[in-house]
């Protein structure tokens, strides 16, 4: 189906990379009172609640088979459970800036996961060639030379399986979900409500329910995180793919590491080093050249 062009995407795409660039904010915040499996569940489960009320208000058919429920679990946990936990981990030892810019290779992660599992076709020229530069680019944002800098090598770990997670899902899902004859609002539905209930467990087996004294602005961030973060995004994100289509939709990801930044510094007071920024300019660079939006740069193979 083509793409119906709308002024109003504008609004919803800078909306959505508002929202999405500011959730390692709400990250930071929220693990104030709630552990990593705790911000896992929370935003899977309050993201759910939003989805819930889409299908009913829009009259959307839950999948039918066992088969399809498994793969959109196992979908849903690559691309929501399991990295939310990872990020929630890892903020508890790095800024949300470094979490917002290593969330930017995504992009690169993804033709690495298609280049070794999902490789239905050979990479072209210029897929390589970005790859191999947003590399480069992790590697000055994690300031490689000096052993990660001040960072604790289990939390960079964490962020870069976080990202692999992402990689892997975005095939995974196109491949076995996207052909799947049921809308994607239902889909995501079942991805966030099945990794919540995955996640419940793991919440409340490893610790409190609650790490910390509550307090209005953590419970505020995890709400904003799971309505609106989770949620309302999804609902976006998909509402700008249907207007004018997903190449446009999936560059919203340029713009989330500038807000993450931005938001860290100013709110956080977040040290930036100087290899992060430029380091993450490397990485859009990359993934970029990897989407073939600078072809005219980079010959085609």
């Amino acid at each position: 189906m083509t793409p119906q062009k709308s002024p109003g995407w504008v609004l919803s795409f800078t909306l959505l990379g508002l929202i999405w660039g500011s959730s390692f904010l709400f990250i930071k915040e929220g693990l104030q009172i709630l552990s990593p499996f705790g911000i896992a569940f929370w935003r899977t489960a309050l993201g759910a609640v939003v989805m819930a009320l889409v299908i009913v208000i829009r009259r959307h058919k839950l999948p039918k088979t066992l088969k399809q429920w498994a793969l959109i679990w196992v979908g849903g946990l690559l691309m929501s459970g399991v990295p939310a936990a990872l990020f929630g981990y890892a903020q508890q030892h790095v800024s949300s800036a470094l979490a917002s810019i290593l969330n930017a290779s995504t992009p690169i992660f993804t033709v690495i996961a298609i280049m070794i599992a999902f490789r239905d076709e050979k990479p072209k020229r210029y897929v390589v060639v970005g790859l191999l530069i947003g590399l480069i680019g992790v590697g000055i944002v994690l300031a490689v030379w000096s052993g990660f800098g001040v960072n604790d090598p289990l939390a960079i770990g964490a962020l870069v399986l976080a990202v692999t997670c992402y990689g892997f899902g975005t095939p995974f899902t196109r491949k076995y979900i996207s052909t799947m004859s049921i809308g994607s609002e239902s889909a995501v539905f079942v991805q966030v409500s099945t990794s919540a209930l995955t996640m419940l467990p793991l919440y409340l087996l490893t610790g409190p329910v609650f790490v910390g004294e509550l307090s209005p602005l953590p419970v505020i961030s995890m709400l904003i995180l799971g309505f609106i973060g989770t949620g309302f995004a999804y609902v976006a994100y998909y509402d700008i793919i249907h207007k004018v289509g997903s190449a446009i939709a999936s560059s919203v990801t340029y713009i989330t590491p500038l807000v993450g930044v931005f938001l860290g510094a100013v709110l956080l007071n977040e040290t930036i080093t100087w290899n992060q920024p430029v380091g993450g300019l490397v990485i859009l660079l990359g993934a970029a050249i990897a989407q073939g939006r600078l072809n005219g740069l980079v010959s085609k193979q």
